[in-house]
């Protein structure tokens, strides 16, 4: 299959073109800027010069595709107003992309983070949250997978929140950071709640088997840690990098404070059976190890 993949160049991109060029696909990349197209040619795809925003690029980029894998997002959490444009930009890609699709028949599988579900871990089955910080991003896919009654095979995995590699990414990375930064390795409230964690390469299998075998309208979780908590992530990081490990303010992670302070462990049973996805990587608290001071 020759595959349209936006965020390519990422952590969880770059692992996603390994998986498909390893399993007998071809890969067009979309680039933003020279850097990123090098980046793509060497991993073994080809480039295609645009970003997100470019809407008539991506069009060009379907119609050269058997099937789309979208990654791409702006990933600026540094003040509400630049989430909400970066959420609106990747709306309106998504929309593009989906429409592009219809009545082909061709697969359309896009990311979302697992959603919150109260004082159980959340499955396959529980809705995205269509409010809050990133509420726009739950609508934008759930108005993809409704394409499947309009003849694309669209689906979504859900990434947990921390997807990992060598012990950076995701929101733990974003906590060793602000550690970095700050000299405190914190975490907020009483670091009791936890968060679903997978690695790169395990969550790159689960985007190929989406593609191949997903049923259209259907919902996946790439989680393989259902819920570590977040202090024991903190401790982990404050050990490396040598700083003390204590409670911190929520507002010292911006707009993405609710988030942080919520108990959201999650489940892949689901996806694990019906798709025969089997992580196979070091889990968080492993990888987080190969953090250097």
């Amino acid at each position: 299959m020759r595959v349209f993949v936006t965020g390519g160049t990422g952590l969880i991109g770059s692992a996603v073109v390994a998986e498909l060029l390893g399993n007998g696909h071809t890969v067009l990349a979309l680039a933003r800027s020279d850097a990123s197209a090098l980046v793509a040619e060497a991993a073994g795809a080809e480039p295609l010069r645009g970003g997100l925003a470019d809407l008539d690029i991506l069009r060009a980029g379907v119609a050269q595709a058997d099937g789309v894998i979208h990654l791409a997002f702006a990933n600026d959490f540094s003040s509400p107003d630049a989430l909400a444009k970066a959420v609106a930009e990747e709306s309106a890609a998504l929309a593009t992309l989906g429409e592009e699709l219809v009545g082909s028949d061709r697969p359309f599988v896009t990311v979302s983070g697992t959603p919150y579900a109260p004082d159980r871990a959340s499955t396959e089955a529980d809705p995205l949250p269509t409010d809050g910080p990133v509420g726009g991003r739950g609508r934008a896919v759930t108005a993809v997978l409704g394409l499947a009654a309009r003849g694309v095979r669209s689906t979504a995995v859900r990434m947990p929140r921390t997807v990992h590699n060598q012990g950076t990414g995701g929101f733990a990375g974003l906590l060793t950071g602000i550690a970095r930064q700050t000299g405190v390795s914190g975490y907020p409230g009483d670091g009791a709640q936890r968060w679903p964690a997978v690695h790169a390469l395990d969550a790159a299998v689960l985007f190929r088997l989406a593609l191949e075998q997903a049923p259209a309208g259907t919902s996946w979780h790439a989680v393989a840690d259902e819920g570590d908590k977040v202090r024991d992530i903190a401790a982990v990081i404050g050990r490396r990098l040598g700083l003390p490990v204590e409670s911190v303010p929520s507002e010292t992670y911006g707009p993405l404070g609710p988030i942080f302070a919520t108990d959201q462990p999650s489940s892949s049973t689901h996806t694990r059976q019906a798709l025969g996805w089997e992580p196979k990587h070091p889990c968080l608290l492993e990888d987080l190890e190969n953090i250097q001071p």
